[in-house]
């Protein structure tokens, strides 16, 4: 039996929840409608209702409907919304999706007046990249020399921007390269029918502006247009809209121009100032009342924005109450950071609440490798949202696989792992027979791999592949045998080739491998000093089965166990980027490593653009907290294997002071920008004054142990001249420093014979 639905009943409860604003937003009358939607107000509810609006009272037809998002979950939740309040059968007719989504959608009906063959086949990443390196082939070009992902990143970039191979302006050796390979990976395309995931767009784009028979179609039937998360819109995405638009079509852009934080890929933030340039007409709603946050929260979050000039306005708001004030906390170091988060979280869910409330944000993923070892100390579970384990991470593994084979030539997983990573030209073809080999005589992989070398049991190009392999492996251990093993895997890394692997890989992902690799030795180092300080015979004891575990083999036990596959558990700690963060909420938010350098970042400090939009991504990370809000810095942090000693990040000093209470050891932390002497005072009273105490002993502790020698340090010696502290060993009286001197070379002293003058 169908379903009658009460029409005049479901127009009035459209309104009904809403506020003024949201409702203005659904009953607009407007051509062009602006609508800037701050966080937490509420935006995917005003969509969802403007369409309901449309079909019920506007009397639109569904399928007049065109409403783009930019995820296919934010999609999935439009479509199970709209359903939800008014039926499948006016959702049936909509088109509800992603631009991708929508876009190859498109070229489904219109394929050949696309110039494409009606199966084109869509192709991901991975197969992009084959084909490039085919054609480096073909071409007899170097890969060691060009970066086959450089290159697709490159191709992407263009179409990104609206240009095919002919379009790109030619100003170095490289961009000439990349654009004779552009024009032959999109002849191999255009000839078998694929369709790589940029291209999408831009295939949608040229058919409308070539063919008007298509592009009047799309006129006709789309005549209600909504796109959501319009300041993350690129170039070529937003001439689609205004394509599809045309003169007629009614157009409502929902944006937040304070959250535009995804530029590096793309993304243009001034579209919304375009789209009203391009529309004079265009009338602007601004939803600024908060359901998610606490007064305080937001006064924090919209005094930060007000420091970007490039912004279009508004005042978030909320009838919640002010809430508590803004936790910071200054610790002395990186470790003592992540002990002070972790044992907040801790006492939080002691006191009731759930460990899958509290969230903690950082700048970089190589962060989370010391929050996730302190976690794992305290036996926490946990979740890497968007990404994953630091010891799962591809590169981490690869390392730690040399470093297991070097140590365990008999590791036949470590030996699979790395014996053509980086490439030897040793195929599957090849390893094939050893492993049937190995498994026939019983004997490790390495082991039969020396046998069929010593008996030619191989042709010869296979066999020198296989001895070159096996040689580096024996010289690195000749080399580092006698060195602490953090030294070794540091050496590791320069030797295999993997180093200069990553560094070939294209963009922020191979930046982000390789400070992967560096905090990996970072923690190697870390494990070494703390195990050896406490058994000075690099022995630990397996109390189970009283066995000994040398240093190196506890370590490696640890990342095992650490990086093993967990069943995902529905109550843990969420550990993200700030830039995973954004359309989450969490009840209580960590924002760690609020330094100079690191948050803003370094190469974005002296960008005025590049620095507002570090600026709207503190913003995002402070309204993703619904009740408490905690900025923790470091003195001290020891990152991509160096310590380094951080001025407060200039947001700090930019937070209204009085919404600001001071959890360290000492109130009154000096906040001040760089540049600035201004000191702001807290509130002396801590909540937990024991917590505090200890952090406060511990801290001195830790200051009369170093008496000021830290990594990086310049010193002046009286004989040796200047020199500066590259690495320091042992405690008291014995306690070394090595220092690295301008004209004497490398030298280890004993700090309290050297009569060293700190500069």
């Amino acid at each position: 039996m169908p379903i009658i639905i009460n029409v005049n009943t479901m127009k009035q409860s459209l309104l009904a929840t809403l506020n003024q604003e949201q409702q203005n937003a659904v009953m607009t009358d407007s051509q062009h409608t602006l609508v800037l939607a701050g966080a937490g107000s509420g935006k995917t509810r005003v969509l969802v209702h403007r369409i309901a609006w449309l079909c019920l009272e506007k009397r639109y037809a569904a399928n007049s409907i065109f409403a783009v998002t930019f995820t296919n979950k934010a999609a999935a939740e439009m479509q199970e919304r709209i359903e939800s309040l008014i039926g499948e059968a006016y959702l049936n007719g909509m088109w509800v999706g992603t631009f991708h989504g929508l876009a190859h959608r498109l070229l489904r009906i219109f394929a050949k007046q696309a110039g494409l063959p009606t199966n084109f086949q869509l192709i991901d990443s991975d197969d992009q990249n084959r084909l490039i390196k085919r054609i480096f082939k073909e071409r007899k070009i170097d890969e060691k020399q060009w970066s086959s992902k450089e290159c697709a990143a490159f191709i992407s970039t263009q179409k990104e921007n609206g240009l095919r191979a002919k379009d790109i302006a030619l100003t170095d050796p490289k961009s000439i390269m990349w654009q004779k390979i552009y024009t032959d990976y999109q002849a191999i395309c255009d000839r078998v029918g694929y369709v790589d995931f940029s291209e999408i767009i831009l295939r949608t784009y040229e058919l409308l502006a070539r063919d008007t028979e298509v592009l009047d179609y799309c006129h006709q039937r789309f005549t209600n247009i909504l796109v959501d998360e319009f300041q993350d819109t690129n170039y070529i995405q937003y001439e689609l809209v205004k394509l599809l638009a045309g003169q007629s079509a009614n157009i409502m852009i929902v944006g937040d121009d304070d959250q535009s934080i995804y530029s590096w890929r793309g993304a243009n933030a001034d579209n919304l100032q375009l789209f009203i340039n391009d529309h004079p007409d265009t009338e602007i709603i601004r939803l600024e009342q908060n359901y998610r946050s606490t007064g305080n929260i937001l006064a924090v979050a919209n005094k930060l924005i007000t420091h970007n000039q490039q912004r279009l306005g508004k005042n978030l708001w909320t009838e919640s109450d002010q809430g508590e004030q803004i936790a910071v906390y200054v610790a002395f170091n990186d470790i003592d950071e992540a002990r002070f988060v972790i044992g907040k979280i801790k006492k939080l869910h002691e006191e009731g609440n759930n460990y899958r409330d509290c969230a903690i944000l950082y700048r970089n993923n190589v962060q989370s490798r010391l929050l996730e070892d302190t976690l794992l100390q305290s036996a926490i579970p946990y979740q890497i949202y968007g990404s994953i384990r630091f010891y799962e991470r591809q590169e981490v593994k690869l390392a730690l696989a040399y470093l297991r084979l070097l140590h365990d030539s008999n590791n036949d997983n470590a030996f699979e792992l790395i014996i053509n990573t980086p490439t030897r030209g040793i195929g599957e073809v090849t390893l094939s027979k050893i492993r049937q080999f190995a498994r026939t005589e019983h004997i490790s992989m390495w082991q039969a791999t020396r046998q069929v070398i010593n008996t030619k049991a191989m042709a010869a190009r296979q066999c020198s592949g296989l001895a070159r392999f096996i040689e580096l492996i024996e010289s690195i251990h000749q080399e580092v045998d006698t060195l602490p093993f953090y030294q070794q895997l540091e050496r590791i890394i320069k030797v295999s080739g993997i180093y200069e692997m990553y560094e070939q890989e294209a963009g922020i992902k191979g930046q982000s491998r390789l400070e992967n690799l560096d905090e990996l030795v970072s923690a190697a180092q870390q494990f070494h000093q703390t195990y050896t300080k406490e058994n000075p015979s690099n022995e630990l004891i397996d109390l189970e089965n009283s066995s000994t575990l040398s240093v190196l083999e506890s370590f490696l036990a640890y990342t095992s166990l650490e990086g093993k596959e967990t069943k995902k558990q529905s109550d843990s700690v969420q550990l993200m980027t700030l830039h995973s963060a954004k359309g989450l909420e969490f009840e209580h938010v960590f924002i760690v490593g609020l330094e100079e350098g690191l948050f803003p970042a370094q190469r974005s400090i002296t960008d005025q653009h590049k620095l507002e939009e570090e600026r709207r991504l503190a913003y995002v990370g402070i309204t993703r907290a619904r009740k408490n809000l905690t900025l923790t810095l470091s003195e001290l942090r020891r990152l991509y294997g160096k310590e380094e000693r951080n001025l407060p990040s200039r947001f700090l000093s930019e937070l209204p002071e009085g919404l600001l209470q001071d959890l360290s050891y000492r109130a009154g932390a000096n906040l001040a920008k760089p540049q600035a002497k201004q000191s702001y005072q807290f509130d002396d009273e801590a909540p937990d004054q024991a917590f505090i105490e200890e952090r406060k002993a511990s801290f001195i502790k830790h200051q009369v142990e170093n008496q000021g020698y830290t990594l990086g340090r310049k010193v002046m010696h009286k004989r040796f001249g200047e020199g500066t502290i590259i690495h320091l060993d042992g405690e008291g009286e014995h306690r070394r420093v090595q220092i690295a001197f301008v004209n004497e070379g490398i030298k280890w002293l004993v700090i309290k014979l050297a009569n060293l003058t700190l500069l």
